[in-house]
């Protein structure tokens, strides 16, 4: 006989028994995958390339945007450390699921941005499902703010500011974009409005854009077992306990849904570079988000990497990483006032002749 509880016949107690199972699972894999990921980019850090100093870059790690103390609300300052400011601005999120990995993981990011000419800011925030939606978006919102108020005294220019990050960091900043662009209801986004600064450029790398409704990858194509349930638990983590009811529901977890909408923004949108491996698992969601913000009027790029995978830019010792970079830099360059930098510094100027000694 069907069970009336509504939950396919588990009953109450065994339906909390496997929510108590996978909860442990999920805690348990997330505390495996950042150790293994924070030990691996520890280590890389001894390679004498990575030394900051080598591209004439200054760090300046650890510096609260929350004062709450905790180790999640900090963020790390990468500066050109020869070039004249002020500095175009460039504000990483790191990925991982939002249950992963941390600003300590993504300083290869951090310090590639910088060592062509950008004022970074590399950003932790809290993970799931210890915190899941809406701290991570919450964070990023709130380290924005810290940018905008402190990035003019450290030399950054706020005309020229982009946001950037790769997979769940793609989401948060896309979020973040929209949150500059539309007066939301959640209180803590509209704050970000009320500063009015927006980026000038976006540059959210093989992004997750919608958390939802995780299995519509498996719909359109055969996936492995392993990616799908991949896909499935970052969705459980990030969204557990979320109330869809509440000012604003789950629209910041979904911002490719947001932009499906058509509902014009009352700022511009940033210009969105795309960029994405072909065989990526998320590769639908960044074809989705390039003709929704095409049909909004707002400057987008895509590109398609043929036959890279998920992330696949962080492997920047490869040819196509090193090729997606260098889209990277030149749709900045276009897009970014007058002003922006990259590449190797200006040579100083020569001295003026001594007419005295004449």
């Amino acid at each position: 006989m069907a069970s009336r509880t509504g939950d396919g016949g588990r009953g109450p107690v065994r339906g909390s028994l496997e929510r108590f199972r996978t909860e442990v699972r999920l805690r348990a894999q997330a505390r495996v995958s950042n150790t293994l990921a924070h030990t691996f980019a520890t280590a890389a850090r001894l390679h004498p390339l990575a030394n900051p100093e080598r591209h004439q870059v200054d760090v300046v790690r650890d510096v609260p945007y929350l004062e709450d103390g905790l180790v999640d609300h900090r963020l790390d300052i990468y500066r050109p450390s020869v070039r004249p400011g002020p500095h175009p601005i460039v504000m990483y999120v790191h990925g991982g699921g939002f249950s992963l990995l941390s600003k300590d993981t993504h300083w290869l990011m951090a310090l590639v941005y910088a060592r062509c000419g950008y004022l970074v800011f590399n950003i932790s925030y809290r993970l799931a499902p210890r915190h899941p939606f809406p701290a991570a978006i919450m964070d990023t919102l709130a380290a924005y703010e810290w940018v905008v108020a402190s990035a003019p005294r450290l030399g950054g220019d706020l005309s020229r500011l982009v946001v950037a990050g790769e997979s769940a960091g793609a989401n948060l900043v896309t979020s973040l974009s929209l949150a500059t662009a539309y007066r939301r209801p959640e209180a803590w986004a509209r704050r970000v409005f009320e500063l009015g600064v927006s980026p000038r450029v976006a540059v959210p790398a093989c992004g997750i854009f919608q958390v939802s409704d995780a299995q519509r990858f498996a719909r359109r194509r055969r996936l492995p077992y392993v990616v799908r349930m991949t896909l499935e638990d970052v969705a459980a983590c990030y969204l557990r306990g979320a109330d869809p009811t509440q000012p604003g529901g789950i629209d910041l977890a979904d911002p490719l849904l947001v932009l499906e909408r058509g509902e014009a923004p009352e700022r511009p949108l940033p210009a969105f570079f795309l960029p994405v491996g072909t065989r990526d698992p998320l590769l639908d969601d960044t074809r989705r988000m390039r003709r929704a913000l095409e049909a909004l009027g707002a400057p987008v790029q895509a590109r398609y990497y043929k036959g890279e995978m998920h992330a696949f830019h962080a492997l920047v010792f490869r040819e196509r990483a090193r090729d997606c970079w260098t889209d990277i830099f030149a749709f900045l360059d276009q897009h970014l006032p007058p002003g922006a930098v990259r590449g190797e510094p200006e040579p100083e100027p020569e001295p003026e002749p001594d007419e005295s000694a004449a």
